[in-house]
């Protein structure tokens, strides 16, 4: 192993000590610390050889983390995406999360915007825009301003008068 070598698996282990990283992450890091190219290949494929770097637990570790946080599935398959981690693998990642994302939108609808749901249309824009910008699908954003009592939309209520209730 050579002095660079030596450098590069410093550097990479002080990252994963912070936390996990896929494998591209890591590279792009490294790179952008400055460090040799072939250096960085050789270091980052003898820690994937060691398992000390793994993409599968990266991405397992980013979807629970960002879940937590009241981020729905879209936000996170971007984010991921932009991490470099391959189409398979986040989707894989988010279908073995078994998490219930339709709960999950309303509940961080309900944080947000307490327990009652959106009377007029505006309300319900806003509120949707909101789940929308959190990453929550159509159908999540819908079965989250469900009022699960009656089993019918809040938009039952809509007040002609309002000018956004053709939304």
């Amino acid at each position: 192993m050579t002095a660079d070598d030596k450098s590069v698996e410093i550097a990479a282990v002080r990252l994963l000590a912070r936390r996990e990283h896929g494998v591209e992450e890591l590279k792009r890091k490294l790179a952008a610390k400055g460090h040799d190219a072939d250096a960085i290949e050789r270091v980052v494929a003898a820690l994937n050889a060691k398992r000390l770097v793994s993409d599968e637990r990266f991405v397992t570790s980013f979807v629970h983390h960002h879940a937590r946080r009241g981020q729905g599935p879209v936000r996170i398959r971007a984010e991921l995406r932009q991490h470099g981690v391959a189409d398979e693998s986040i989707e894989q990642a988010l279908r073995s999360a078994e998490i219930a994302w339709n709960e999950l939108a309303a509940d961080v609808r309900r944080r947000k915007f307490g327990s009652r749901l959106p009377r007029f249309a505006a309300e319900r824009a806003k509120q949707s825009r909101f789940l929308q910008y959190r990453g929550f699908s159509a159908d999540q954003i819908r079965a989250a301003l469900i009022d699960e009592g009656e089993g019918s939309a809040a938009s039952d209520e809509l007040d002609a008068s309002d000018p956004g209730w053709l939304d």
